[in-house]
């Protein structure tokens, strides 16, 4: 019997991990996946166009950076849609919009213009019914500290060249998201009460507990 059907997981459940940059969401979603037999859903970051441009001049690049996500986005949802479920998404369409676009109109280094016109995108790409809205979105969360112990660690150069206020923004940026998130039910786990890294039998703990949380889930919705 694998962990799926152990604690009764749904065959076609979406569930998306979230978090701030290098909390460890795509280790999260690959050990998941592997324990639930499910598909994985990740962003491209080393084929992206605008990623290297953008770290380096955030007035120019935000804009068309967040619309290429949104673009890579969709189509991934379009897939989970097609394929009818059974994945494990790495981050979520609602970052995007909730953080990163709202965070470069608020700081200045996306116009007005252009914020609008990525809402409006995101607006309709969300009303088409290419768009499964998640079972469950586990929130990964740690401390400021222990999120720059980790991007240090995984040594990409454009993150080693972003300056730290950077990262203690988008820190809280993601404790406030979440905070008032509810687009779907949510599982917060601290990031240091696991290591599946080193340890791999670590997950089925978490795979339990969203087998319980989604269960409670139904049952609420049943009522």
């Amino acid at each position: 019997m694998n962990l799926r059907t152990k604690y009764d997981i749904p065959h076609n459940a979406v569930i998306t991990v979230a978090g701030t940059v290098g909390v460890g969401k795509s280790t999260m979603t690959n050990a998941l996946a592997e324990a639930l037999k499910f598909r994985t859903s990740f962003e491209k970051v080393d084929t992206n166009p605008y990623l290297d441009k953008f770290y380096a001049d955030f007035d120019r690049w935000s804009f068309h950076l967040q619309v290429y996500f949104l673009a890579e986005r969709f189509k991934e949802q379009k897939r989970i849609f097609e394929y009818g479920g059974g994945f494990i998404q790495d981050r979520s369409i609602y970052e995007d919009t909730g953080i990163f676009a709202k965070m470069h109109y608020e700081k200045g280094t996306m116009s007005p213009v252009d914020y609008e016109t990525y809402k409006s995108l995101f607006d309709a790409m969300v009303m088409t019914p290419y768009f499964p809205h998640p079972d469950l979105l586990i929130y990964l969360e740690g401390s400021i500290d222990d999120i720059l112990d980790r991007i240090r660690l995984r040594g990409r150069p454009m993150e080693q060249q972003t300056p730290i206020d950077y990262w203690k923004e988008m820190h809280g940026r993601y404790e406030d998201w979440i905070n008032n998130f509810n687009a779907c039910p949510v599982l917060r786990l601290n990031i240091n009460d696991y290591d599946i890294v080193s340890d791999k039998s670590t997950i089925e703990p978490i795979v339990e507990r969203i087998g319980s949380f989604i269960h409670q889930t139904q049952l609420l919705k049943s009522k």
